[in-house]
């Protein structure tokens, strides 16, 4: 009878956090701070709506020249909804992401209305955010980053690839398994959950303000109690 094989504990530089405990905590010795950013929805501009579907979805490039981002924020007003915890919530019972004691599908429904009334498309989950990705990919080289590694789920699989290529990537490079970006001395990680509509950035404080404010992005910095499922565990931030 053969051994089983298990696999070693991951290096935690590389990968996003468990789901089951505090963020912080999950990468406690390895990054100072974590900030949590929302992938925004998705409004085209010069290109049909029709086309945004799995079918037919564009490429990196098309989104980028052809769509706008709506930042959570700015879907509250629209939708009425009330907090960032509704809209979490709201887009998880979408895909089915929540059992039955936190799933809220009258919230789900209400996202869905408005995206079909105003021809807006929800973000994807588990996907780093085309609309969101060059400008921070940008901030990162500002900090004097040419190369990236890009790696899988678990980053049993990585290569490392030129900063300038991966802005420039169409689909090739940030394909569906690639859920991991990690600077060679190991001080930034960008990950995305498998199940979530957002993304993280992990590193120390000063380098991730710089980031934040570079790029642009929509979101909140962990604090010590802040897991995965943060607008169940713990309300909007």
């Amino acid at each position: 009878m053969s051994e089983s094989r298990v696999l070693p504990e991951p290096h935690r530089y590389s990968v996003c956090s468990a789901a089951d405990l505090a963020i912080k905590k999950f990468y406690k010795n390895v990054f100072e701070d974590i900030f949590i950013f929302f992938h925004p929805f998705i409004k085209p501009l010069t290109i049909d709506f029709a086309l945004l579907n799995p079918d037919t979805y564009p490429g990196k490039r098309e989104i980028v020249d052809h769509c706008e981002k709506i930042t959570w924020q700015e879907f509250m007003g629209i939708s009425r909804l009330s907090n960032l915890a509704e809209v979490d919530i709201g887009l998880r019972s979408i895909i089915l992401g929540l059992n039955k004691k936190y799933e809220n599908r009258s919230l789900a429904k209400r996202i869905m209305e408005v995206c079909e009334k105003r021809k807006i498309v929800f973000p994807s989950e588990g996907l780093f955010p085309d609309l969101v990705m060059d400008d921070l990919l940008r901030a990162i080289k500002k900090e004097g980053y040419d190369w990236i590694w890009c790696g899988d789920e678990f980053c049993t699989e990585r290569k490392l690839e030129h900063m300038d290529d991966v802005i420039q990537d169409d689909g090739t490079i940030l394909h569906l398994e690639r859920r991991n970006l990690f600077t060679h001395d190991q001080k930034i990680l960008v990950t995305t959950h498998w199940d979530s509509h957002f993304s993280m950035i992990c590193g120390d404080s000063q380098t991730l303000n710089r980031i934040v404010e570079s790029a642009d992005l929509e979101g909140f910095f962990c604090d010590e109690e802040t897991e995965i499922y943060w607008s169940i565990k713990n309300g909007a931030p």
